[in-house]
């Protein structure tokens, strides 16, 4: 419970049980298999009975289906019918054929991200596929890092991720350094990510920017360092810059989106951490 002044702020009645059945459906992040009462309880710390309330609920609502078979339980028609209505009204299936010609022209993965507490989640593209998870750390990613250094209102700063795990030696885990990376990035006005989330790939990402200068996207081209060389590297950045100005139009509306001679990736202010 929090304050303000002298007047205790509650929680609306019934705001845990809303939380919890988030957390139920949160547990299917990343592509996750179909999930046991148990195996729900565990993860969220409830007892068995309480995530079996939940589930019930969930499955009446649609939110979830159960495996006649294996009586597991897995996201539910619902769920993908409001997430098909959440992409048609962000107008992502506008940006399909453009990051299937970037694609195409570099021979690479072209991916849209947008951000998610402290993940980037990919949208759109090459990446959003049935064996592949949407959710990217930010810190280790060029889409993440992208989503940080141009931060839209709101959305904290690097101080306040959680701690930064390292998924190769080349992740950045200490909070002063991701710190002085964006900085690097406003100034470059791209992000790179050199195996930083795994050996062997090399990514290249820039924002999708309104006209405030804040990203309202992150647009990434990801592939081997054998493609995106060094030498290459101002080639593939050229594309990925054309095509998110291409997903500005397509995707801000007008009052939101940068005038040609706003440049192509002015950084704002830095955010004060936080």
């Amino acid at each position: 419970m929090t304050t303000t002044g002298a007047e205790p702020v509650r929680p609306p009645a019934g705001a845990q049980a809303v939380r919890r059945a988030l957390d139920v459906l949160h547990s299917f992040h990343d592509n996750r298999p179909d999930l046991s009462v148990s195996d729900l309880a565990r993860r969220l710390g409830l007892s068995t009975s309480t995530a079996h309330r939940l589930v019930r609920t969930l499955l009446a609502a649609d939110f979830l289906e159960q495996d006649a078979r294996t009586a597991r339980y897995r996201l539910g028609p619902a769920v993908t019918e409001l997430g098909r209505l959440s992409y048609h009204q962000r107008g992502l299936h506008l940006a399909a054929p453009e990051l299937a010609d970037l694609a195409e022209r570099t021979g690479a993965t072209a991916d849209l991200a947008l951000r998610s507490g402290p993940y980037a989640v990919i949208v759109a593209g090459g990446s959003v596929t049935p064996k592949v998870g949407l959710r990217r750390p930010l810190h280790s990613t060029a889409l993440g890092k992208v989503l940080l250094a141009w931060p839209r209102a709101g959305e904290t700063g690097p101080l306040a991720l959680p701690p930064l795990y390292a998924f190769t030696d080349r992740t950045i885990v200490e909070p002063a350094a991701l710190a002085a990376e964006l900085a690097r990035v406003r100034e470059a006005g791209h992000a790179l990510n050199d195996g930083e989330s795994a050996r062997g790939v090399r990514t290249v990402a820039v924002p999708v920017l309104e006209r405030t200068g804040h990203a309202r996207f992150a647009l990434a081209v990801r592939a081997t360092p054998d493609l995106i060389t060094d030498a290459r590297l101002d080639w593939f950045l050229s594309r990925a810059h054309a095509c998110a100005r291409a997903l500005e139009v397509l995707l801000l509306p007008p009052a939101d989106r940068r005038t040609p001679e706003e440049g192509t990736a002015a950084a704002p202010e830095a955010a004060a951490p936080r």
